[in-house]
């Protein structure tokens, strides 16, 4: 029997933050250029092949990343240049086939099954993706094309180039696993790089001295169910012979919306906690509004200062999208709990969530005119659209620099240091 030709196109765009940032200002290139948090707390997003020669990686504390690399930049990230160079990625990718899964911003999985009449055989259609993205965008992509999306997504990575202290080395850019090696392919790759092995998974293998996905293939099902549970281990074994059935998945409907914030400083009062609360359901109402959606479940995520999180979650009768009605909710869970260790971080989202549809009113909201919140909601989106989102939002959020809302991409990485102010410690510059 003919092994299926393998059709599932994996494209991943190379250190995406960073390789935006070099192209808004070509005096970066060749540089290290770290983008993410750069206050205190916080965290890398993305950095350059020249940092991560310096042992940078993707969500590293921003401080250690500094003292790793002293001469990197900091460019202050800007989420809209990065959503807008993302919605042309993704252009680009549909262009070629209707199946297209995006999974983050800068990466998504194609199946091209469907569109090898037109485009040519796999190996042909990721050559031409790599090259489209890069002529229309100027961004680098690697891709990898393999029959599972498992084995598709570990050869995008085989395509990347590698750091070094003497520059990036290139890699292939396009990796095509053929059907017959594709076990040899995965059984090399270091058992982490699997779905579902965290560190603390991890641990667990290597008493059974498991370091590469052979070696947990080698290992009987009975021993991986017992050792992390009936679910897990047969997920794992399958996922080490390549047993991977899912496909691609076009429009995946949200399961919840969210924000959460880390502060420069733990809040200890109830007050500002209680502005935040505000500001933070009014950013998740807008998003619902905008995706035609609401929730049922609201829930608050609270991070003290020692790392410990609670959540505090309520579902109610009809479900939300305006930022009354979310706050609402969500500041009768914050009165649940106590801000005195110190909160620093705190989150307010969305789940259960459904299309927006219009419903029959109680009396009660009659009488008490609680239909006014949709229609003024309504209205703030229209405001928003045409004059942006501070233009109009609740007044308990005004602040000395005006209207101080939030928005899906702010302070994404942790708090950041004022535009100017030097890191410490090192040298690098905010640029």
């Amino acid at each position: 029997m003919t092994a299926p030709d393998p059709t599932i196109v994996h494209v991943d765009l190379d250190a995406f933050f960073a390789a935006v940032e070099v192209l808004r200002d070509p005096r970066l290139a060749g540089r290290p250029v770290i983008v993410g948090g750069t206050g205190g707390r916080g965290v890398v997003a993305a950095a350059s092949y020249e940092a991560r020669a310096s042992g940078v990686h993707s969500a590293m504390p921003s401080a250690r990343a500094r003292r790793l690399c002293p001469d990197a930049v900091l460019p202050a990230g800007r989420y809209a240049d990065y959503a807008e160079h993302s919605q042309r990625f993704h252009a680009v990718l549909a262009s070629f086939t209707p199946l297209v899964e995006g999974i983050a911003l800068d990466e998504a999985f194609l199946e091209v099954s469907s569109v090898r009449r037109l485009w040519g055989p796999a190996a042909q259609i990721a050559a031409r993706v790599r090259e489209r993205v890069y002529d229309e965008i100027g961004l680098w992509a690697s891709v990898g094309v393999g029959t599972t999306k498992l084995v598709a997504k570990l050869a995008s990575e085989a395509a990347k180039p590698r750091p070094s202290p003497a520059g990036p080395v290139p890699g292939p850019g396009v990796k095509i696993v053929a059907p017959a090696e594709e076990l040899a392919f995965l059984h090399a790759q270091p058992v982490e790089a699997l779905w579902g092995v965290g560190p603390s998974t991890l641990r667990r293998l290597e008493r059974f001295g498991v370091k590469s996905v052979g070696d947990l293939a080698a290992l009987p099902v009975e021993t991986l169910t017992q050792a992390l549970g009936k679910s897990q281990g047969q997920n794992l074994c399958d996922l080490a012979q390549n047993r991977d059935p899912r496909t691609v998945t076009v429009d995946r409907p949200p399961k919840s919306v969210g924000h959460e914030e880390t502060y420069p400083r733990d809040h200890r009062q109830v007050e500002p906690l209680r502005r935040e609360i505000v500001r933070l359901s009014d950013a998740v109402a807008a998003r619902l509004r905008a995706s035609g959606l609401a929730g049922r479940t609201v829930t608050l995520k609270v991070r003290f200062g020692d790392f410990t999180t609670i959540t505090r979650s309520r579902t109610v009768a009809d479900p939300v999208d305006t930022t009354s009605a979310v706050a609402e909710v969500a500041l009768c869970l914050l009165a649940t709990v106590d801000p005195a260790p110190g909160v620093r971080l705190l989150g307010v989202s969305t789940s259960n969530v459904v299309p927006a549809t219009g419903r029959q009113l109680t009396l009660e909201e009659v009488l008490a005119s609680g239909d006014r919140r949709e229609g003024v909601a309504r209205a703030v989106d229209k405001v928003r659209s045409r004059f942006g989102d501070r233009a109009v939002g609740p007044a308990s959020l005004v602040g000395d620099g005006g209207l101080e809302v939030r928005r899906r991409g702010d302070q994404q990485w942790g708090p950041a240091l004022p535009l100017g102010q030097p890191s410490r410690p090192g040298p690098g510059r905010l640029v």
